[in-house]
Formats: C-alpha cells, sequence, structure tokens
C-alpha cells in the first residue's frame, strides 16, 4: 500500500513537502488530478499517479498545464473535489484557461498547486506567481511549513468548496522539497461521480454572460477578503516596537533570526498565510503597533506593495521597508544569512556574520559543466546535426534535457525563451535572416505546446529544420508519460500518438525518422532535409537510456573500450560528443566501463576504430 493511504490518525510521518500536499489532498478526499511535470512541484504528481494505480482516484499526466487545469475544471463542474500541480512557468500557460475559470467559478472544489522556483534551480526564470492571485481574482495561501502545507491544502478545498472558486496554494522550492514531519488526519471518502448542471448563461463566457460574473467574483472576493482578515493562517507573535510581515518560507528565516539576535522581546512578527485577497484590516492593526516595519519576502515586493497600501489608508507614516538597497534583493533564494543580515541593518543591531570554514588545504572541486547522460541519443542527434551545418545554421531549442547540449563541443542552443517556442521563434529566425535554421523539441514538449506552432509553420510557408529528440519518456523530470508513451508494460492500456503521423497530419511533407545512433544514416537523412525547402522535420527516435534499464527485458550493451595501440590520440571522440564516460588517464584516452552504456556512438566516429566492445568472457 502507498505509504500517503495510511489509516493512523495522529500518527506522525517524515514527508517531503510535495508528499504532504499529496497527503492533504487525500485527506480532503481529492477524487480527479492532474499535472503536467515541472520541477519543483513533479512529486505531488509522481504520489497521486502511483496511488490511482492502487485506488478509483483518477490521475493523469496532461499534455500541458493548460489541459490539466481544463480536465480538472470538467471534473470540478460536476462537482468533484480536484487538484491541479504545475510549476510556476506552466501556470503562464494555464492562465488562459485560470482567468475565465475565476468567472465560471466551480461546483466542487479545486486547489491549484503552483511552485516557484527562487534562483532558478531547474527553471527559465524565477516569476513570482502571487500576481497571478490579484490578475486572476482568486484566494491565495502559502504555507510556511512542511506540515503546514499539508494542513494548508486540506483548508484549501473546504475553501474552495466555500466561495466556489479555485484556490491558489503557493509554494516556493524550500517548501516542495523540504522534508518535515507531519502528524496524519483521517482521510475522507473520494465521491468520484458527479452531475453537471446546465446553465449556459452564467458558465458560457460570450460578453453578456460574462459582463454579469465578474461583478460577482468581485463580491465572493469580497467574502474572502473577510476570511483572510480573520484567518488563523494569518497571525502574529512578539509584543515588541518593531515589526516584521513575512510570508511562506521567509517566515522560517525570520523567527530563527530574531532568536537568534536576541531581539524576541522587542520584535512582533505578522505571518501572512492566507494572502490574497490581502488581510488588510489586520495589517492595519499590526502597524498601529509598530514604529517601524520591515517586510521579509522571496522574489518580487508583492506583499511590501500591499502593506505600504494599507498603511496609506490608514494614515499610518512609520517607516515600511523591504526591498531596498542593504536589505533584502529582489533577486533568488533567502538563506539565514542574508535575513538577519537585513534584520540587524533594519533595526540597528550589531550582527558579525558566521566566518565560513577555511579549507585552504583541501584541493578545489573540479568544475562539474552540465552535460548529457552517457549513452544519451540526443547527443548523437547534436552530433550529426553539427556533421552538416557547423556553426552555419541557428539553432532555437526548447526546455528539456536536451537543453544541456548547450555547452560546446555540441553548441545546440542558440535562444531559448518557452515550452513551443523553439519551433515558434524557427520561423521568424528563418524569416529574418535567409539563413538554415535547425530547431529542437522533446517528445513530451512536441505534446505539450509545438503541435501549434508546427501548424502555423506548415501554414506560413515558412522554412525550416525541426529535430523532434524522441527518447519515449519526459527525461528531465522523472520519466513521466505523455501521449506518446507506451505504458503496456505498467498494464496500463492507453492509446499512444505517434509523433510521425502526427507531424505528417499537420502537413508538414518531408519528415524521415531515424535511430540517431546509426550516425551514418543520420547524417545522410540532415543532408537530405538540408535540401529541402519548407518545413521539414526529422524524428530522432532512441530510449533515454536511464528510462530504458527500468522497462522489462533490459538487457545491459557491451561497454566499450579504446584500443591504445590503434589509438593515435587525435581526440575526435572527445572533442566531437564529449560523452562523460571518456577520461583521460596522463595522455591516454580511457573509457569507464561503469558509466558507458555500449550506445556504439564514439566506435562510429573514431577514424582508427580504436574504440571496440569489450570481449565477453570466456
Amino acid at each position: 500500500m502507498h505509504p500517503l493511504l495510511l489509516e493512523q490518525e495522529n500518527k506522525k510521518m517524515l514527508m517531503l513537502g510535495n508528499e504532504a500536499i499529496a497527503r492533504g489532498a487525500l485527506e480532503a478526499g481529492v477524487a480527479f488530478a492532474a499535472a503536467y511535470p515541472g520541477t519543483p512541484s513533479s512529486e505531488i504528481a509522481l504520489q497521486f499517479f502511483r496511488i490511482s494505480l492502487e485506488t478509483d482516484l483518477y490521475f493523469e499526466y496532461s499534455v500541458n498545464e493548460k489541459v490539466s487545469l481544463e480536465m480538472a475544471a470538467g471534473a470540478a463542474m460536476c462537482g468533484l473535489k480536484t487538484m491541479v500541480s504545475m510549476k510556476h512557468v506552466g501556470l503562464n500557460v494555464a492562465s488562459d484557461a485560470l482567468m475565465t475559470l475565476a468567472y465560471t467559478g466551480i461546483t466542487g472544489s479545486l486547489v491549484l498547486v503552483v511552485a516557484d522556483d527562487p534562483f532558478m534551480f531547474s527553471s527559465q526564470n524565477e516569476q513570482d506567481s502571487r500576481f497571478y492571485a490579484g490578475l486572476s481574482g482568486l484566494p491565495m495561501l502559502e504555507p510556511s511549513t512542511v506540515a503546514e502545507a499539508k494542513e494548508m491544502t486540506r483548508y484549501a478545498f473546504g475553501l474552495s468548496e466555500d466561495l466556489k472558486l479555485p484556490v491558489i496554494l503557493r509554494t516556493t522550492t524550500r517548501i516542495n522539497h523540504s522534508s518535515g514531519v507531519v502528524t496524519l488526519g483521517p482521510l475522507t471518502k473520494r465521491v468520484t461521480r458527479g452531475d453537471f448542471k446546465k446553465d449556459p448563461f452564467n458558465l458560457v463566457c460570450i460578453p453578456s454572460v460574462s459582463r454579469n460574473l465578474h461583478p460577482r467574483l468581485l463580491e465572493k472576493m469580497d467574502k474572502a477578503a473577510s476570511i483572510a482578515d480573520q484567518s488563523s493562517w494569518n497571525r502574529s507573535q512578539g509584543e515588541g516596537k518593531w515589526g516584521i510581515i513575512c510570508n511562506g518560507v521567509s517566515y522560517g528565516y525570520v523567527k530563527d533570526a530574531v532568536d537568534e539576535l536576541n531581539i524576541a522581546d522587542s520584535v512582533r512578527i505578522l505571518r501572512i498565510g492566507f494572502s490574497h485577497p490581502f488581510p488588510e484590516s489586520l495589517v492595519q492593526s499590526f502597524l498601529n503597533g509598530c514604529e517601524k516595519v520591515l517586510v521579509a519576502e522571496e522574489g518580487e515586493p508583492w506583499l511590501q506593495q500591499a502593506v505600504h497600501a494599507a498603511a496609506q489608508r490608514a494614515g499610518l507614516t512609520i517607516p515600511i521597508q523591504g526591498k531596498e538597497e542593504g536589505l533584502f534583493s529582489r533577486l533568488y533564494e533567502f538563506n539565514p544569512t542574508i535575513v538577519k543580515k537585513a534584520i540587524s541593518v533594519f533595526f540597528g543591531i550589531d550582527f558579525v556574520p558566521s566566518t565560513p570554514v577555511q579549507t585552504p588545504d583541501m584541493p578545489e572541486v573540479p568544475a562539474r559543466p552540465p552535460n548529457l547522460c552517457p549513452g544519451c541519443p540526443h547527443r548523437a542527434t547534436y552530433a550529426a546535426v553539427r556533421e552538416v551545418f557547423g556553426d552555419e545554421a541557428i539553432y532555437p531549442t526548447d526546455i528539456g534535457c536536451y537543453t544541456l547540449g548547450l555547452l560546446p563541443p555540441l553548441k545546440m542552443g542558440d535562444f531559448l525563451i518557452a515550452m513551443g517556442a523553439g519551433v515558434g521563434t524557427a520561423g521568424g529566425f528563418s524569416q529574418a535572416t535567409g539563413k538554415k535554421v535547425v530547431a529542437f523539441i522533446g517528445d513530451s514538449t512536441f505534446f505539450h505546446s509545438g503541435l501549434s506552432p508546427l501548424a502555423n509553420a506548415v501554414y506560413n510557408n515558412h522554412d525550416f529544420m525541426l529535430v523532434v529528440l524522441d527518447n519515449g519518456t519526459t527525461g528531465m523530470t522523472g520519466h513521466q508519460p505523455h501521449p506518446g508513451v507506451d505504458l503496456t508494460h505498467m498494464h496500463l492500456h492507453k492509446k499512444t500518438v505517434s509523433i510521425e503521423a502526427a507531424v505528417k497530419g499537420l502537413g508538414v511533407e518531408k519528415t524521415i525518422a531515424v535511430n540517431p545512433f546509426h550516425f551514418r544514416k543520420t547524417v545522410d537523412a540532415i543532408q537530405e532535409l538540408a535540401d529541402y525547402r519548407g518545413v521539414s522535420v526529422l524524428v530522432a527516435k532512441a530510449a533515454c537510456p536511464l528510462y530504458d534499464k527500468t522497462l522489462p527485458g533490459f538487457k545491459k550493451k557491451r561497454p566499450f573500450f579504446v584500443k591504445t595501440e590503434k589509438c593515435s590520440k587525435h581526440r575526435l571522440c572527445t572533442e566531437k560528443i564529449a560523452c562523460p564516460a571518456f577520461l583521460l588517464d596522463g595522455q591516454e584516452i580511457r573509457i569507464d566501463a561503469d558509466r558507458c552504456t555500449g550506445c556504439a556512438l564514439c566506435a562510429q566516429i573514431c577514424p582508427e576504430n580504436a574504440i571496440l566492445p569489450i570481449p565477453r568472457k570466456e
């Protein structure tokens, strides 16, 4: 049985933040969940995927975040308890549906978990999703600890059902990926079937309907504002003359800093957990008791602006600062030293940061640039594309593990902004420069957001080559399925969608599918497509080596070695493909047999045939 299904009320368990969120949803009785994988939110979906194999919980990995939200919205309109999870940039994709869903509201409940990524550990930007709460006019909750993430998730379902609105549960990486002790509550029995009541004059958002729905949304937000002002998720502690207002994970840093600086008797802390609608009356009451206030929040000054506005409306003129030079930055994550330093500067407290441990006698850790895995088929495709085009072509690329081909020697990535944008920008580069353009997209990203720009390119007679890097899974985030993945080995009989058929169905007239580990055939196919005018597609199909070894019947191939007496040390193997299985032993090139997957790409590149499979033992 999945551990999150344990029915032992009051039992304490150590959980990852994302596991705690999933448990909170189960305790609330979630019956329908959907997601597109994205770090730091991915483990929420993983729990639901595994639990759906054991229970009647419905879960799906949708093709993108907008479709996930639309799926959940349909189920929520039938009265079910639903959850959607995504990373911050995924909310951009889902926002089109979210804005109008706020107008229609829902019948059951819908909790939208959005995980922000300060410092961009695995993201292309560090946007602050709190602004979406104001933009959409939806309630938002922000947990400060792992235990609270579970409790707040459960509460979010009730709030959603009460207001008949989706509720945003906003987290950051340190909440999603920290572990903490969680006390189990009772599991609520799932209701997996509902009914839909037709009401087109309130649910079909033509202009005349929406004009009536927007005032209703504002009325709901007035009710939500009253709840926020009284909510126990917004709480103050301490009685001092100085004030600190904080949210989310910042609360933990602030609480530790106040204790360690020995200023607990001087400081009042207001932690905002129910952050939208902003609890203005509560904050004004808090400000009234302070001589000066510091706002501690990661990301943008979202909270600080709201505090300033609340103070202005109350006629308060006390100093309120946060995102200022010398205090907090709008960049990256907080850490304990950053928060202690800002508090000491603002309140004039002596603080000497601890001296970092000195390790002059320790050897410097070698730099480790991002690299594709040993045996990754994307490396073979990139090497073949470079063989044909070198530096002459423009290479827009996309979001996924294949982005790791950015650095030399592969250098496959000249522009990257968003999922599907590699295809979308390729036509622009081609039209503007007249140069050859080769765009890259992974198989999961192709289904996420590659179809629309490809159809656009065909219709508008663009001229570029698209390479679909099909490794049979969603590699970057942990091997989640997509519509092209066969799951029969898990006894899940999904109907797979062929990428080649989809490409042809969109009107692409020149398509070639290759196994990129057949290197010369792949080079020939790329050369053939290079001479084609218009949109052409190369589908490079070979399994992700990490995913492949998890499948039934997997047999490890024989690793390769360098036959020293044949090697002339020109190092084409390392300089062309840079597989991490290679290493230098003095001037000799070696292959780490434990890391080599036996893909044979390097053997096909070596002109002396000096790279051979390790002989079988007799």
